[in-house]
């Protein structure tokens, strides 16, 4: 019987069973004190003023895009340009599609699978007002250099850092470099809330803007004294006072409790990751017939791609050899997005060629990395390829 590789493992203990008890307990279920600790406590990790929570990373992603709309001062416009990785999951896209923006994709780096920063530079233009970086697979931009590149321009920067909680760049949280950054805690993620995602921001004004957007758009959950509407003291009013166009994202308390435990667990999930990752870059760093992400700081190794070298066997052929040993694999995040049918709904263009995006679709794959010890089952998978290959 084989060991097997699964692709994403619980995290759970009886803490977060405890948990769960306790908002069963408190007969208080919707938004509310569990959430707002978990935001407080989520900011004071990441070391950033605010954090909102959502329902999910998809819906963490819809609300911040969304928020750019309603500032004040340069907001974003329908048919605005956004850069983007032709590699990302399909929410990074959909909520720039929803509102308006032209998506500009380019290729990305075969050795990181992030953007590649040379085709950002050129592909920046007079048009374009934000970028949208992806850390694929726990592995930060080089926001340092991203930075550099529209320091003097009139362009935003947004993270999505679903798949990289807990990685980091010169000692400095990813998803807290640009103006907003976004998290997931889905199952197989870092920490896992059920389902569950974050926004974090310095920024006050989009931090009430996401207050209000999240909920119905209501001035319910806004303090008074705010940055998006002069608001009363009376609660009656106030209770049904729309003033933006929003959604219903609101996490459950549940979810809330739940995050409170794991973010407690984080520092300790990331460094097994992390040591997982010393044994996979020793079996398969120099690998004559893979290519292997690398790393940019210090990466959270949401899971592990694996590139077959296009001289070598099919991937079918590999994937029914995992398959067989109870190797769970997947496509590296969907592949070139740009490929799926849903394309004829996106005012789009494609900057140059997208040879690495079209590599990572017809040749990749990952694995699922986890927090504890997995050395022998990267040495089976490792035997496994070398059998294949």
């Amino acid at each position: 019987m084989t060991l097997g590789l699964p692709l994403a493992t619980t995290t759970w203990d009886d803490h977060e069973f405890q948990a769960l008890d306790r908002v069963i307990k408190s007969g208080k279920f919707s938004m509310g004190a569990e959430v707002k600790s978990f935001e407080s406590e989520f900011a004071a990790y990441l070391g950033v003023r605010h954090c909102v929570m959502t329902n999910s990373g998809s819906s963490a992603n819809l609300l911040a895009v969304a928020a750019l709309f309603y500032l004040q001062q340069n907001p974003l416009k329908r048919g605005d340009e956004v850069i983007v990785p032709a590699v990302s999951w399909s929410t990074t896209f959909f909520p720039l599609q929803q509102y308006g923006l032209k998506l500009k994709f380019i290729d990305i780096s075969d050795q990181t699978l992030n953007l590649d920063l040379e085709q950002v530079k050129d592909a920046i233009g007079p048009r374009t007002r934000m970028i949208f970086g992806v850390n694929l697979l726990g592995n930060p931009i080089d926001y340092i250099e991203l930075r550099k590149l529209v320091s003097d321009q009139n362009i935003y920067i947004l993270e999505d850092n679903c798949e990289s909680m807990g990685a980091t760049l010169l000692g400095q949280q990813a998803g807290t470099f640009g103006l907003a950054g976004t998290f997931s805690s889905f199952f197989s993620h870092h920490i896992s809330t059920m389902e569950g995602g974050m926004v974090a921001t310095n920024n006050d004004e989009l931090f009430h803007i996401m207050l209000s957007l999240r909920a119905h758009g209501w001035t319910r959950n806004l303090p008074t004294e705010n940055l998006v509407c002069s608001k009363s003291e009376d609660a009656f009013t106030e209770s049904f006072s729309f003033v933006l166009p929003g959604y219903n994202l609101r996490p459950l308390e549940m979810s809330g409790a739940l995050g409170r435990e794991q973010l407690l667990k984080l520092p300790e999930i990331v460094e097994g990751r992390r040591r997982n990752a010393l044994v996979f870059e020793a079996l398969f760093g120099d690998h004559e017939c893979l290519i292997t992400q690398k790393e940019v700081g210090e990466s959270s190794w949401f899971g592990f791609a694996l590139i077959l070298k296009k001289d070598r066997l099919p991937r079918d052929k590999v994937l029914r050899k995992l398959g067989e040993l109870n190797i769970e694999t997947r496509s590296v995040v969907g592949g070139n997005f740009t490929r799926n049918p849903v394309m004829d709904f996106f005012d789009f263009s494609i900057h140059g060629e997208l040879r690495n995006a079209d590599l990572v679709h017809n040749c990749g794959f990952f694995v699922g990395n986890h927090h504890f010890d997995i050395t022998e089952q990267l040495e089976m998978l490792s035997d496994a390829l070398e059998s294949a290959l």
